[in-house]
């Protein structure tokens, strides 16, 4: 007796009535691409701020625009003192000239390294010109900063003489109790800084005070 073939049975479709039909997931959405290809600021919607900033990378630490001013002046007199004090103690140089290089650095340093991160960071525009003693962007203002970083500095090494001095009870022949390292110079001069610029912004208002109470008795 001849085997058996085992029955060969029709395998119904695999797409039975009631499954969802996936072919128009992968129909391209011409119209979106075409909008998405010619967006521009014309085109698109406006967009609220406190919504761009929910997308935005960075650290989630809020600081407030007074905060990171201070900073930013504290972190680039400690690396003004860091690279240019610390780095030519070791050489020969007259205290004069000392102060000399040290200002102009640091004048050139605020000029082209501050107040640009100020501009950067900024908001709006000019939401960091009072921290800036001269906040225009004209060549001409390169020269004033560096002549008003020299009035720092010497004001930082004054107080540093007046500390050393009371620290030795007034004798002038004590050796240094306090050195320069880049914290505390910084320090000592973003307060000096921050001290002019009230007195600037102080002038300021009573200039215009003084203007008001002309224009309003002519």
């Amino acid at each position: 007796m001849g085997k058996k073939h085992p029955e060969i049975r029709k395998q119904s479709p695999r797409n039975p009535e009631g499954e969802k039909d996936t072919s128009a997931y992968y129909q391209l959405k011409k119209q979106a691409v075409e909008d998405l290809a010619t967006a521009n600021e014309e085109n698109s919607p406006p967009v609220p701020a406190a919504e761009l900033r929910k997308y935005r990378s960075g650290p989630k630490i809020k600081m407030s625009d007074w905060v990171k001013a201070i900073l930013i002046k504290l972190w680039i007199a400690g690396m003004i003192c860091y690279f240019f004090i610390w780095g030519i103690s070791t050489i020969a140089i007259n205290p004069w000239d000392q102060l000399l290089v040290i200002g102009i650095t640091l004048g050139l340093a605020t000029n082209l390294m501050t107040n640009n991160i100020y501009r950067f960071i900024a908001k709006t525009p000019g939401a960091y010109d009072r921290w800036m003693m001269f906040p225009g962007k004209k060549l001409y203002f390169l020269p004033l900063d560096v002549v008003y970083a020299i009035l720092l500095t010497a004001c930082t090494i004054m107080t540093y003489n007046g500390i050393n001095l009371l620290a030795a009870g007034g004798n002038e022949q004590a050796g240094a109790a306090v050195g320069v390292e880049p914290i505390l110079f910084g320090i000592i001069v973003t307060a000096w800084d921050l001290l002019f610029l009230g007195c600037k912004r102080l002038a300021g208002r009573i200039l215009a005070d003084a203007k008001q109470k002309v224009s309003a008795g002519s």
